[in-house]
Parts: C-alpha cells; sequence; structure tokens
C-alpha cells in the first residue's frame, strides 16, 4: 500500500463478535460469501462506524470490515486516484459529487446522518470564549479545519451568514486535527462537530454555536463501483449500507450525536 495512502487515513481491522444472525433486528441483503469489505469514512464517523462495523461482522459470519477513516477531501483524492474500496461515506455532498463525477459509484448515495459545528476550548475555557465573535479577537488562536474539508466548508458558510472572517493559526485536513490542537491546549479553541466534542469527554468543553444552524452538513453513502469485482463484494457492501440507513445504524448514529438526514 502506497506510503501516502496510509498517512491519510488508517485501516482498522473490525473485531468479531460471537452472536447469530438472527440477532440482528433489521433485515438487510445477504452479504454473499462474506470476505473483506473496505469501507472509507470521514474521520468524524470514526466512533460510530466502529461499532457498526463489529456489529456487522457480528451478523455476517465471514465478512472482515475494514475502515479508512480520513477527511472526506483525502478521501475522495484517494478514490479519484484509484485507491480500492468498496462502499464510501463522506462528511458533506461535496466531496461525495467528486466521486460520483469520477463515475466511481454504483448507484445514488443515500443521506444517512446530519451534523453541526460547535466550539470545543481546553478545559476550563483559558481564554474565556463565549461565542463565535471571540473567536476573531486580537490575540485568539483558532484551529480550523481546511476549507476543501467538509468542517471548513461548513465554517466557511458560518463567517459569511455572521459577517465574522476569522484568521485561523492553523488549518487542518480533518476534524480529528483540530480536536487534537485544542485538547492538548495549542489553541484557544477550535470549530469541530458536536460529535467530536460528545466523544472527546472531559479532554476538551464545549462553547455553544447557534450559527452553526446556517450550515448543517448532511452525510452521504454510497457503494462504489469497483465493489463489483465480485458479487461477495457488491452484495456485503450494499448489506453494509441497508445496515448503516436502517434502524440499528441510526440508533448508533444517534447515540454518538448524529442527527437525522
Amino acid at each position: 500500500m502506497p506510503e501516502r495512502f496510509s498517512r491519510a487515513g488508517f485501516l482498522v481491522p473490525a473485531l468479531a463478535a460471537v452472536l447469530a444472525l438472527g440477532a440482528c433486528a433489521d433485515t438487510t441483503p445477504a452479504a454473499g460469501r462474506g470476505g473483506e469489505l473496505t469501507v472509507f469514512a470521514a474521520a468524524s464517523l470514526s466512533r460510530p462506524f466502529t461499532e457498526l462495523a463489529q456489529d456487522f461482522e457480528a451478523a455476517h459470519p465471514g465478512t472482515t470490515v475494514r475502515l479508512n477513516f480520513a477527511g472526506s477531501s483525502d478521501l475522495a483524492a484517494q478514490l479519484v486516484a484509484g485507491a480500492p474500496a468498496d462502499v464510501f461515506a463522506a462528511a458533506d455532498e461535496t466531496n461525495m459529487a467528486r466521486v460520483l463525477e469520477a463515475d466511481l459509484a454504483a448507484g445514488e448515495p443515500a443521506d444517512f446522518a446530519a451534523n453541526t459545528l460547535t466550539i470545543a476550548v481546553p478545559p476550563g475555557n483559558p481564554a474565556g470564549i463565549t461565542g463565535f465573535g471571540d473567536l476573531a479577537a486580537p490575540g485568539v488562536q483558532v484551529v480550523m479545519c481546511a476549507v476543501q474539508v467538509p468542517c471548513g466548508a461548513a465554517a466557511e458558510r458560518i463567517e459569511a451568514a455572521s459577517g465574522t472572517a476569522l484568521s485561523p493559526v492553523s488549518e487542518e485536513s480533518s476534524v480529528a486535527g483540530v480536536l487534537g490542537k485544542v485538547s492538548s491546549g495549542e489553541a484557544d479553541a477550535g470549530l469541530v462537530y458536536v460529535t467530536d466534542v460528545k466523544a472527546a469527554g472531559s479532554s476538551v468543553e464545549e462553547v455553544p454555536l447557534p450559527e452553526a444552524a446556517d450550515a448543517v452538513n448532511r452525510y452521504p453513502i454510497v457503494r462504489l463501483s469497483g465493489s463489483g469485482k465480485s458479487d461477495g463484494n457488491s452484495d456485503a457492501a450494499d448489506a453494509f449500507i441497508q445496515y448503516v440507513v436502517g434502524s440499528q445504524g441510526q440508533s448508533v448514529l444517534r447515540g454518538a450525536g448524529f442527527g437525522a438526514p
């Protein structure tokens, strides 16, 4: 695997649990002959998709799900460059469109979740951030995603709607990078998703961002045309997507803080 690919995300083999197929409440397509299923997913989906992959493996014995998490723009670029994958779950419609335009999708994407930005600050909020306007104050060190990343594009929409221009000290390639700089105290504040703050626990605090209602990100998922290389991959990809959009997948996503699509 090329070095650039391993740096952009990380592949996580999901752990198999000993559960019977009948324990799954959703009725999803059979996963064919099993085998390995590769899912490219936005970094903000790391926590719920890891859980969903484990559950999916348990419900489809013989199928192993490998997850590649990174910023949606990085994932789309990898796919367009020829990286092999069966499913793509993006954090916005713009990067999904890049994959559609490259004729890499086998069908129409389905929206499965929504997310909004919020302000993350280090524990104790040492800079005294109270709202979006404070992020533009002199001396405040704010980090955010690069504009080509969904969280960065959402931040840009908030800037435009509020008439507030930010001057970030750093622009990251994913929400994970932003959250890391805030939790380590390298920044006074950062713009991340509400789901990231929830997953971070006590390592950061949240300052509400009402302006985020003007920049809701919808998450689409699609089977990639490359998964048709075998009936097993194609069936497993369809089954995984149905699992995500079905009641059990939606329950996991709601528990992680994602909104309805």
